[in-house]
């Protein structure tokens, strides 16, 4: 009797021992119970098929071709009021105009060049603070305050002091793009400063390497990507900055040219400037994205 128990025992330790194992093996499986969601890579879904390059330009044109002729149609026909939203057909008109005058493109070259200088000068000056506060914590500790206080300020506060200092000419544009970039790039370097392995960073040390070694070979190159990560933002930050600078007062530039129509109630000419103002940032955020890719270029890093 004693011994029969014993087996039934053993019978139904091993019953619960392979039920067990079948759970885990069909939670294991994909093919039981429910199916897999598709994983994710960011905002995109691995599997789906993206269009083709011509597609998604084919839709683009079509969607513009629909605003600009429903605008058109809309003043024509009475729906909205040209006097206030002006019309496609009268921005073309002063458009041409300007562009007989011969002024459009001194005013678009003294935006673009107040906003590449800011920006490349923010930039720069922005990785290079990051990048120093690797160099000591008690620094980092002492300075990281002032930026993040410099960075909840609205830099367009700053635009009058800086026009007094550099004056209305292309100066104070540059000062306050500087001020628009700067932070957020010091921001992102010092975020890829803390983000650097430090067993990599101890391994260098015990192998003989020095402090500048373990900056310029393994700090900088880690903190690349954040870097270049923000030159999509302070590309729009830099313009804004300059045509900021240029609403304050200014002699030349695109938003010298908005003011004035907005003061004359020229909403055609308000529009050429604003549209102008589209394609200059297109074409800077297409010069950057370029930038980006070949700066991380060999590394898994997506956009959206």
């Amino acid at each position: 009797m004693t011994e029969r128990l014993i087996d039934m025992s053993n019978d139904a330790i091993i019953a619960a021992d392979n039920t067990r194992d079948s759970a885990k093996t069909s939670a294991a499986s994909p093919a039981a119970g429910l199916r897999r969601r598709p994983r994710r890579a960011g905002v995109v879904i691995t599997r789906e098929t993206p269009w083709r390059r011509g597609t998604v330009w084919l839709l683009q044109i079509v969607i513009a071709v629909a605003v600009i002729g429903g605008w058109e149609l809309a003043t024509r026909i009475g729906l909205i009021d040209p006097f206030f939203w002006s019309s496609p057909s009268r921005i073309y008109g002063a458009f041409m105009i300007t562009l007989e005058e011969g002024t459009l493109f001194t005013d678009t070259w003294f935006t673009f060049e107040a906003t590449i200088i800011g920006f490349l000068l923010g930039s720069t000056l922005g990785a290079v603070i990051g990048l120093s506060l690797w160099w000591s914590i008690n620094a980092a500790a002492v300075v990281q305050p002032y930026i993040v206080v410099f960075n909840a300020v609205p830099k367009i506060a700053l635009g009058p002091l800086l026009i007094l200092i550099f004056g209305i000419g292309i100066g104070s544009k540059i000062a306050l793009a500087v001020a628009f970039t700067a932070v957020i790039t010091a921001i992102a370097a010092y975020a890829g400063v803390r983000a650097v392995d430090d067993d990599l960073v101890k391994l260098t040390l015990s192998l003989g390497g020095r402090r500048r070694d373990v900056f310029f070979k393994i700090v900088v190159p880690s903190a690349m990507p954040w870097i270049t990560s923000s030159l999509n933002i302070n590309i729009g930050l830099a313009l804004a900055g300059a045509i900021a600078g240029e609403f304050i007062s200014s002699q030349y530039g695109l938003g010298k040219i908005i003011m004035y129509a907005g003061s004359t109630y020229d909403m055609a000419m308000i529009w050429v400037g604003i549209i102008i103002l589209g394609l200059l940032a297109i074409v800077l955020y297409g010069a950057v994205n370029w930038l980006e890719r070949k700066f991380t270029r060999g590394q898994n890093i997506k956009t959206i």
